[in-house]
């Protein structure tokens, strides 16, 4: 699966997700895009968003989205490691459109 990781995701949880191919939007060169500007360029060339940001729900219609979004409940790295299980699992399960939310 092919993610892009979100500014306000912490880096190091990439080296997390093996098996999958893991980008950073800074790695894009999108920084500073607005979400629906950054979902309009992530969709056809990636599988997975993941973000941090606790408003893209209210900011965005993800129904209307061709590509998966997990939100975590933290950009905490600690935490995030800790519920890294979790996390792959989600990622394993998740649908293109879905959009999940993870509680950390």
């Amino acid at each position: 699966m092919k993610i892009l990781l979100d500014e306000s995701v912490p880096k190091p949880l990439s080296q997390d997700l093996v098996g999958h191919k893991c980008v950073t939007v800074q790695g894009c060169g999108w920084s500073g895009l607005t979400n629906g500007e950054l979902l309009r360029r992530a969709t056809p060339e990636f599988d997975l968003f993941i973000t941090c940001d606790q408003n893209i729900r209210y900011q965005q219609n993800l129904a209307k989205q061709d590509i998966a979004v997990l939100q975590l409940s933290t950009n905490d790295l600690r935490r995030i490691r800790a519920a890294i299980s979790a996390i792959q699992s989600t990622v394993a399960s998740i649908q293109r459109k879905e959009f999940v939310i993870l509680e950390i």
